[in-house]
């Protein structure tokens, strides 16, 4: 590769911000493990809409549905955020599977009860995850991170809601 294509290359990654390369660097990677979970949660959420079953199907079905593409819609802000800040984001399945933190479930079959429920655990643990990252956004004074996870919090505590919710056994 000749010099003013490396030149161009990095360049190109070179955006300008005025938070600190240690900033760029550590809300970046952060951001990057952030988003694996993220595209995580949305297939097992897709996966557990595809394979529901039982007398509340279509609810069911819909509800995870409708979550699944809050939590997708959430990919490409993060991705951007990585990218405005100056990092680079994830570029492959093999890298999101060496991040995430959200684990997967590839049972043959799973209870309509147990999907409800893991599905409000992980979005529970996401939301822990995302008040981490806004303590790092607090430390490096990235308020537009921040701003952005705020809203990805009460998104999230909404899905665990809306999860607990449908899941509880009536008269208690």
């Amino acid at each position: 590769m000749s010099k003013t294509v490396k030149d161009r290359q990095a360049a190109a990654l070179a955006t300008p911000t005025d938070l600190g390369s240690n900033a760029t660097k550590d809300l970046s990677g952060a951001l990057n493990i952030l988003l694996a979970d993220v595209f995580a949660l949305y297939l097992k959420t897709k996966n557990f809409h595809w394979h529901v079953s039982g007398p509340h199907f279509r609810d069911y079905h819909l509800l995870l549905d409708d979550q699944a593409t809050e939590i997708f819609a959430m990919t490409d802000a993060i991705a951007e955020r990585v990218r405005k800040l100056g990092g680079t984001t994830i570029h492959s399945i093999g890298q999101i599977k060496n991040l995430q933190r959200v684990l997967d479930n590839d049972a043959e079959y799973v209870t309509p009860e147990d999907m409800l429920a893991e599905l409000r655990e992980d979005n529970k643990q996401l939301t822990e995850n995302m008040r981490t990252l806004h303590d790092l956004c607090d430390e490096h004074n990235d308020v537009a991170t921040a701003s952005l996870i705020e809203n990805w919090i009460d998104q999230s505590e909404q899905r665990t809601w809306f999860l607990f919710e449908t899941g509880r056994r009536s008269g208690g």
